[in-house]
């Protein structure tokens, strides 16, 4: 799967810089095309010298090569890559990568690379531990970077903790399993629904409620990004999707998601509800704004808006996937299980206000998945991208039974 493709190996200024030297040579045993880019520090670890003579490109380490005066494009090397890898990756390039610092060559490639982004940290355990470094490794997972974490062992302080950078092998073996995703999903078609829906009270106002949409966004972007061909149906949100290959149908109301929903489902083989549907909407929405001056305290008529999991459940051959989602305060467990049964679903992805960190307008997230058949898979805090890449593994691995 490495065959033919265009890395990025970004090497900073560590001890572990010496393993970076083993990395490439093991992409380019494996077919792949490197480049290798440096920061100006991590020369006085592993000199361009050795890496050139393994990729047999020239290195890039600065701006422009100081005697011909030659402009090395950030931007085009950003374009030219399948992907990118930082290996070692330091807990100041972390901090420039997490805050935009496009002080160097290494940090301007990865502001400008298309492609998917590896970072594999090394330092010492204090700092690795440092509140500072985990909060920057968070910024960089909720952009969409994969992280590599560091295993535990004697570091360079002769100290015994977390923050040796993975061996060459196994960072091989992630992008290996990588690029082999890519094309796990090809040929199948999804339905998403993401975000809130707004049941109008008059022309300002509404019922809705704090779903943000990232959770759905990132479980569509995850089944594109291994071949599926997405239909997103989202309520109002502020997030965007950044994959070309999701087509993104927005609506408003419930009715709106529920109409949108039903257009594409028949064709769908994966359905993943994840959409925060209000369960009510005003009988008689207002035609202009309601005044509060000179008026009494207006009494709102509500009525239920379809259940749009049912729905979808009524209309589900027995070849189609679906999946919905349930956030709850209270009797999680059992709700969730009545959901699956009485909404006809394969399975149901629990998340429970009660958890931190979990629920809406949250970077992370924390699922148990429960299927039909009675199976119980334990979630842990993640990331809602790592989170969507759990529940697209359960997809696929149910797809293939």
């Amino acid at each position: 799967m490495i065959k033919g493709k265009h890395i990025i190996l970004g090497i900073t200024g560590g001890i572990a810089a010496y393993k970076s030297a083993m990395l490439a040579r093991l992409l380019i045993k494996a077919g792949a095309e490197v480049q290798i880019v440096m920061t100006p520090s991590a020369r006085e670890f592993i000199t361009p010298v050795t890496l050139s003579a393994l990729t047999g490109k020239p290195v890039v380490s600065e701006f422009f090569t100081a005697n011909t005066g030659e402009w090395h494009s950030h931007v085009d090397l950003g374009l030219w890559a399948d992907a990118m890898i930082i290996a070692p990756a330091t807990a100041c390039t972390i901090g420039k990568m997490a805050h935009g610092v496009a002080d160097n060559m290494l940090v301007t490639t990865y502001l400008s690379a298309k492609a998917p982004v590896f970072v594999a940290p090394a330092m010492d355990l204090d700092m690795m531990a440092h509140p500072s470094t985990q909060a920057n490794l968070d910024l960089l997972r909720s952009y969409g970077n994969h992280i590599i974490e560091p295993a535990s062992g004697e570091l360079a302080s002769h100290l015994v903790g977390k923050g040796r950078m993975e061996e060459p092998e196994n960072i091989l073996r992630v992008l290996e399993s990588f690029f082999s995703r890519g094309s796990e999903l090809s040929g199948k078609k999804a339905l998403v629904t993401a975000g809130p829906t707004y049941e109008k009270i008059d022309p300002v106002r509404f019922i809705g409620n704090y779903s943000s949409g990232k959770m759905g966004y990132a479980i569509a972007e995850e089944l594109a990004s291994r071949g599926a061909e997405v239909t997103l149906v989202s309520g109002p949100v502020s997030v965007s999707c950044k994959h070309s290959g999701v087509r993104v149908v927005k609506v408003e109301s419930a009715r709106e998601m529920l109409a949108a929903s039903e257009s594409v489902f028949d064709s769908a083989d994966i359905a993943v509800l994840t959409a925060a549907v209000a369960d009510y909407a005003p009988a008689s929405p207002a035609t202009t704004k309601m005044k509060r001056e000179g008026n009494a305290v207006p009494t709102i008529e509500l009525v239920k808006n379809p259940d749009i999991a049912a729905a979808l459940g009524e209309r589900k051959r027995p070849d189609q996937l679906v999946v919905g989602f349930a956030l709850e305060t209270d009797n999680e467990e059992s709700n969730a299980l009545d959901k699956i049964k009485r909404k006809r679903l394969d399975a149901i992805c629990l998340n429970s206000l009660r958890d931190s960190g979990a629920g809406f307008a949250v970077d992370t997230n924390k699922v148990t998945i429960f299927t039909a058949s009675g199976a119980k898979i334990p979630g842990e805090l993640k990331s809602k991208r790592e989170v969507a890449a759990d529940v697209v593994d359960f997809i696929s691995k149910s797809l293939r039974k």
